[in-house]
């Protein structure tokens, strides 16, 4: 029996899944994390690192690690994706001037051999701030169209403030990964 096969065994027995949360600093990432979790989101500094956070979704075990989005540390993102089964990819749609970042950084993402069957939810936040861009707009501008036809996406806009749009993404993101690990049972 290779190792391979007794993380299975295990993840399958514990119900567990890695979400890996990335994105752009300042895009609302760890507020989205402590919002599923009925924290407080009243006062929260920039993710120097990571943070890691279990929640107990439906009958599953989420561990969400929450990577900081800063410049400077983007290029540890890759330390992040072993044994990746969802990607949550957070935009800030009112931001207009750094699409095209978000975007380069998203492409550069997905070009990654470890996060190839991660299943990825777009979670286009913010958009309870006037100006915001659709979740079609958001879309458009990371020409997720073109997206390699094998990876399962959905894009849902939130707000991570008012916690709209939130169970939404998630239950897509669960589901879809609840549907390639456990085969639905």
């Amino acid at each position: 029996m290779g190792l391979l096969s007794i993380i299975r065994k295990i993840k399958k027995k514990e119900k567990e899944m890695r979400i890996l949360m990335v994105g752009l600093d300042n895009s609302g990432k760890t507020t989205i994390v402590l919002k599923m979790n009925g924290e407080d989101t009243s006062v929260i500094s920039p993710t120097l690192g990571f943070n890691i956070k279990t929640i107990i979704y439906q009958k599953y075990t989420l561990n969400i690690w929450d990577v900081g989005g800063q410049k400077t540390i983007r290029s540890y993102w890759r330390n992040y994706f072993e044994q990746t089964d969802g990607l949550v990819w957070v935009v800030d749609s009112s931001d207009l001037r750094r699409l095209d970042d978000c975007k380069m950084e998203l492409d550069s993402l997905l070009k990654e051999e470890r996060l190839a069957g991660s299943s990825l939810l777009i979670l286009a936040n913010k958009q309870d701030i006037q100006g915001a861009l659709t979740p079609e707009e958001i879309g458009k501008v990371l020409n997720l169209e073109s997206m390699d036809k094998s990876r399962h996406w959905k894009i849902v806009g939130c707000s991570a403030y008012t916690g709209e749009g939130l169970l939404e993404g998630f239950d897509w993101l669960v589901q879809d990964i609840a549907s390639r690990i456990y085969m639905l049972d």
